[in-house]
């Protein structure tokens, strides 16, 4: 436990009552609490027309957060890179290591739009994720000055900015084919996250990025000083994926009190029971004993912390606790 880097990807939430700016903006205060508490790097998140997140332009909003912090890594989690064109997402990237050098992060996925109609106004379509490897190589390409276009990108050409490839789906083989660190997340199914991890290790080709395979498990984790109050961290999420599962929208987070008052119909509690399921959560202790078996099962070298809830400093208390464990 005390080896494991420690980071966040915060993906700037909504909450009822409260409006998509306060949402960035407590994102930019989030950072700013974790820089103080060690964490090693904050990342940020890609939505487009999700009701319930306020992040939908990562790059922007990681120069905000770069700017009002000093030490901490910061980055995305990730850049949707079908949604771009790789030169555009190089230039961006480059920009970011350019003012704030030696701490910039590139991490990358695979997803397209939410939905048909945020598809249609990004003007993607599903098959694109298909495109995914290219476009990686692609990107890389423009920071090495290897494209066969003879066009350079400016200022990212020649930059260093560490590219982290989100092991969704067929992730993990992409991510080892181009000997890239990988982030998996699916605590809720530990044999196939491990599954993943091994082919990943396996196939694992060496590159100028990386020279080891480098692993990064991510997930809810909540701390607090009970039990109960740690699982009541988590209610709000389950709840807004159960509504997305059973509506078709992603709503703002709702506060605990409220989802326990609510009568749900009998699919609504599937979805939200199945919600509350599957993460790491409880008081110090238990918290501890359940990173451990984790890293122990998975060798990861980092837990990236993907934790949202409605109260504000519940969550910030939690992140307390939370570095006080991996701090010894």
């Amino acid at each position: 436990m005390d080896s494991v880097r420690l980071s966040v990807l915060d993906r700037s939430r909504t909450r009822e009552g409260h409006t998509h700016p306060e949402a960035l903006r407590d994102t930019v205060r989030l950072a700013q609490e974790l820089e103080r508490l060690g964490y090693h790097r904050f990342w940020v998140s890609e939505h487009h027309g999700v009701p319930g997140v306020a992040g939908s332009a990562p790059t922007v909003l990681a120069a905000a957060v770069a700017g009002a912090t000093r030490t901490i890594r910061v980055g995305t989690g990730g850049v949707m890179l079908p949604n771009h064109r790789p030169l555009v997402v190089a230039e961006q990237f480059g920009v970011l290591e350019s003012l704030f050098p030696g701490r910039i992060d590139m991490g990358l996925g695979r997803s397209v739009g939410f939905t048909d109609g945020v598809r249609r106004a990004l003007g993607r379509d599903k098959d694109d994720a298909d495109d995914f490897e290219a476009q990686l190589a692609e990107l890389l390409g423009w920071f090495r000055g290897t494209s066969p276009t003879g066009v350079h990108a400016r200022p990212a050409e020649g930059l260093t900015v560490p590219p982290f490839v989100l092991a969704v789906g067929e992730g993990a083989g992409i991510a080892a084919r181009a000997g890239l660190p990988m982030v998996i997340g699916d605590l809720s199914n530990r044999d196939r996250m491990r599954r993943g991890i091994d082919a990943y290790r396996e196939s694992f080709r060496p590159s100028p990025w990386a020279a080891e395979p480098y692993v990064v498990v991510s997930g809810t984790v909540a701390v607090a000083d009970t039990p109960e109050e740690a699982r009541r961290l988590l209610i709000p999420e389950a709840w807004s994926m159960a509504h997305s599962r059973t509506h078709g929208t992603f709503p703002p987070l709702p506060p605990a009190e409220r989802v326990e008052a609510l009568t749900m119909t009998g699919k609504e509690r599937d979805f939200y029971e199945s919600g509350l399921s599957g993460h790491i959560a409880g008081t110090e202790e238990q918290v501890a004993h359940e990173l451990e078996t984790l890293l122990k099962e998975t060798g990861a070298q980092e837990v990236l912390v993907t934790t949202s809830t409605y109260h504000r400093e519940a969550l910030l208390h939690s992140y307390r606790r939370l570095a006080a464990i991996t701090s010894g």
